[in-house]
């Protein structure tokens, strides 16, 4: 007897994945976390719209979603300004990328990346055979400048770069993302990851038309719309390129209730906007309270007493 015959470049690589998830590691260790930060999931939860939608599309769930996911599209494409032409959806950001990756790169193709960047991308470069190149960060930031430069010196046929990025949490300024695509190599593909730019401070985001055909943006609705449960992200780019997705894609890969869900947050803009309000407040407790553990081991402060001119908010009070 005999198993499968694995082709050359499935029998090299390692059964691994880019992550381990929280259960895995909660049933490795037999208890449960106190918290799951690894993921960056939102704590604040879909819109109730979407809560509804996706109960009331339960009972539809016997028949296969729209191939076309003709409602959700048309939707995103209002929201960003183009037409459905300009929009394919897919599971997560995940699944797209594995998808572009098919289409663009084969066995040898130069791919660019930073060192330390989002790790399923990889993942999905060197399971088609890609080449991958990194570029290391620069104060905690991404490379912009330097990622280019490689592209140009390794003939790349695809940048990878996040904006915000995952994992530092920092980002560039819309007029620098701008500067970077001016500056690509012909023939290389930006893929610009859009991840976060929901709850992204103002200024971040440029305004790329969406028939620009060096760039493809991706967005997805597990971060700011509290949907990660649901595997919904989608992709913005020319109509050429969103056309060829339809040669790769799973085209019953959306559920019904992942499409019903997905469009009632992106219509409820208003639940939106009140997440990005509680991860800001959030987000500044959490910075509160890292200065104070930080402020209880200063040697600066005395028997637990931050000193004046500490940068703790809390410098001349005793510590709790």
């Amino acid at each position: 007897m005999t198993g499968p015959r694995y082709t050359p470049l499935a029998a090299t690589l390692p059964s691994t994945v880019p992550f381990v998830g929280p259960e895995a590691q909660e049933r490795a260790r037999g208890r449960a976390f106190r918290a799951r930060l690894g993921a960056n999931e939102s704590l604040f939860g879909p819109s109730p719209k979407a809560i509804a939608a996706m109960a009331a599309a339960a009972s539809e769930a016997w028949m296969y979603g729209d191939p076309e996911v003709h409602d959700l599209r048309a939707a995103i494409a209002a929201h960003h300004g183009c037409t459905p032409a300009h929009v394919v959806v897919g599971e997560g950001i995940d699944g797209l990328l594995g998808l572009l990756v098919r289409l663009l790169i084969g066995p040898g193709d130069a791919v660019v990346t930073s060192l330390g960047a989002y790790p399923t991308f990889n993942f999905h470069v060197t399971g088609f055979g890609g080449t991958l190149h990194r570029v290391p960060y620069k104060n905690d930031l991404e490379d912009p400048e330097a990622l280019v430069t490689k592209a140009a010196e390794t003939g790349a046929k695809l940048i990878y770069f996040a904006n915000p990025d995952n994992p530092m949490g920092s980002w560039h300024t819309a007029s620098k993302v701008q500067a970077m695509i001016d500056a690509i190599p012909a023939g290389c593909l930006l893929l610009l990851d859009e991840a976060y730019a929901d709850l992204s401070p103002p200024g971040t985001v440029p305004t790329i038309p969406a028939d620009d055909p060096r760039v493809i943006r991706m967005r997805t609705f597990s971060k700011g719309y509290g949907l990660a449960g649901l595997r919904v992200g989608y992709a913005i780019a020319a109509p050429e390129l969103v056309t060829a997705f339809d040669k790769v894609r799973n085209h019953f890969g959306m559920g019904r209730i992942a499409q019903a869900g997905a469009l009632a947050a992106l219509q409820d803009q208003a639940w939106l906007a009140e997440v990005k309000a509680q991860v800001i407040a959030a987000r500044s407790q959490l910075a509160d309270h890292r200065l104070c553990a930080r402020w209880r081991l200063c040697p600066r402060g005395a028997a637990g007493v931050g000193r004046a001119g500490c940068l703790c908010p809390h410098a001349g009070r005793r510590a709790p």
